[in-house]
């Protein structure tokens, strides 16, 4: 076995991805998680019969995961199963109209020609320009570190330079929807997708329409048995790469020699390795495991992303209309949602979104239940009342889902729990409960999220959603990829 040691701080998503890369390479890893469970974010929660995924509920880029697998000379269909979704959400507004984002583009098109009186030309064109973004830019921006030269000066950077009048820099994506679209309900829709990595619409780079491709032009998908198999069946890889996991146990100190890392700290004990790999939020990192003199001050306090208010209910009703993602748009957003959080700080997408896998998964509420996972976007914690905050949250979510669905929707909850900025960041130590790190509402961001191997320091590398390229499970488990790649196999 290899004498080579590499520790990995944190068992999210890219922080299992890393073990398994790392113990292909050779090394033996060791995972140390501060939680009892893997996973992070990517978690689930079980009350009464009733089974929630607890984080991301889109799984788009399933190469992502399979590239695992095949890297360990497994088959991903004999560990992990999933499908793509006919239906990728389900939309609806309060004067009745309904949407159902078909995965055929041509259905979709017709549906929104058919309720909206919108050309199918402009979505059909949408769409297209969405395609070309991610051609032009996924390579570099999603696959390449940003901190190395030859990425700027490679064929990909020279490609994306001929292309830059077009990559929707100069404008917000509001504002390239508004010139797309015709009607408001289908700049909503295409808006909501800012969103995806915590943003806001209004403020965001109409380069962000580059997400939509993912989900109409490659494929909505849904692992069968829910997202919290794609962190079981990758920890299970990691385990037989040969890592090791060590939960309830939180790191207090990263070991610097000078900038050298050499290992950790747990309680009284100091491990050493040969290298350190940090999944742990990058804010976090440098405050509570780095001496403050090496912290990189103009990045840290860059602002961060939004956050998620989230209540998990188990509903004792079925209700057929009901789809496995759907938006529930606001037509007064400004009376129903925006005087319970600081105008200057909301990073407001006007939609409840209910999330429902015992739609396709049944086994996850009693028979005649269904299990709601109900959000809302909401700011990071800033230090605000949130008691108060997620009691008129609640308030004004039931009374929208009663009106649209004609049913009083509290008198069917029989099970609560809630997630909300202060609890996702003691659980997976986010700064300020961010989903996403720092925000991306400028045309800068992606050149300002933390490098995977900072030049600062020797054998210490980030992965994670609060680094390069970003936040959601695949570029999370990209960031894992990036980071590896510049570490050395052990012969």
């Amino acid at each position: 076995m290899s004498s080579s040691k590499a520790i990995i701080i944190g068992s999210g998503i890219a922080g299992i991805a890393a073990a398994i890369r790392l113990s292909h390479k050779g090394y033996q890893v060791s995972v140390y998680e501060a939680n009892t469970y893997p996973g992070g974010k990517l978690s689930e929660i079980t009350k009464e019969g009733f089974r929630f995924d607890a984080g991301p509920s889109l799984f788009t880029l399933p190469e992502q995961v399979a590239e695992l697998f095949a890297l360990c000379g497994e088959n991903i269909q004999d560990h992990f199963a999933y499908k793509q979704l006919d239906i990728a959400c389900k939309y609806f507004w309060e004067d009745g109209t309904v949407i159902s984002a078909s995965s055929d583009q041509e259905t979709f098109a017709t549906q929104v020609a058919e309720q909206l009186k919108e050309p199918k030309a402009n979505v059909q064109r949408a769409l297209a320009q969405s395609a070309k973004l991610y051609d032009t830019l996924a390579p570099l921006f999603m696959h390449k570190s940003l901190h190395e030269l030859q990425t700027w000066i490679g064929k990909d950077a020279r490609k994306a330079y001929l292309k830059l009048p077009g990559l929707g820099l100069t404008t917000t994506m509001n504002k390239a929807n508004e010139r797309l679209f015709n009607h408001p309900k289908l700049v909503q829709l295409f808006n909501r997708y800012a969103t995806y990595n915590g943003s806001n619409p209004y403020e965001t780079p109409a380069t962000l329409n580059i997400i939509p491709h993912l989900e109409f032009n490659i494929g909505a998908f849904f692992p069968k048995k829910g997202m919290y198999d794609i962190t079981m069946s990758l920890y299970q890889l990691a385990k037989r790469q040969g890592a090791s996991f060590h939960f309830g146990q939180k790191v207090d100190q990263i070991l610097l020699e000078g900038k050298v890392a050499k290992g950790i700290k747990v309680a009284e004990e100091e491990i050493y390795a040969d290298l350190v790999v940090t999944n742990m939020d990058m804010v976090n990192t440098y405050k509570y495991l780095l001496p403050a003199d090496v912290a990189p001050k103009k990045l840290l306090n860059q602002p961060k992303s939004s956050s998620a208010l989230i209540f998990y209910w188990g509903i004792q009703k079925v209700f057929d209309q009901l789809e496995l993602h759907n938006i529930f748009f606001s037509d007064n957003y400004e009376a129903e949602f925006s005087h319970i959080f600081d105008k200057k700080t909301i990073y407001h997408d006007p939609t409840v979104y209910v999330n429902i896998t015992s739609v396709e998964k049944p086994d996850d509420a009693p028979e005649g239940c269904m299990n709601w996972f109900t959000m809302i976007n909401v700011p990071n914690n800033s230090g605000q009342d949130w008691d108060r905050l997620i009691s008129e949250a609640k308030k004004n979510i039931l009374s929208k889902l009663s009106r649209i669905l004609g049913e009083d929707i509290e008198k069917l909850i029989v099970v609560e729990e809630i997630l909300e900025p202060r609890t996702i960041e003691l659980k997976t130590s986010s700064a300020q409960g961010a989903l996403y790190g720092n925000s991306s509402n400028n045309r800068f961001a992606a050149f300002l999220r933390h490098a995977n191997a900072p030049k600062s320091f020797e054998n210490l590398y980030f992965c994670g959603g609060s680094v390069h390229p970003g936040g959601g499970i695949p570029l999370s488990l990209l960031s894992a990829k990036i980071m590896a790649d510049y570490i050395p196999s052990i012969s």
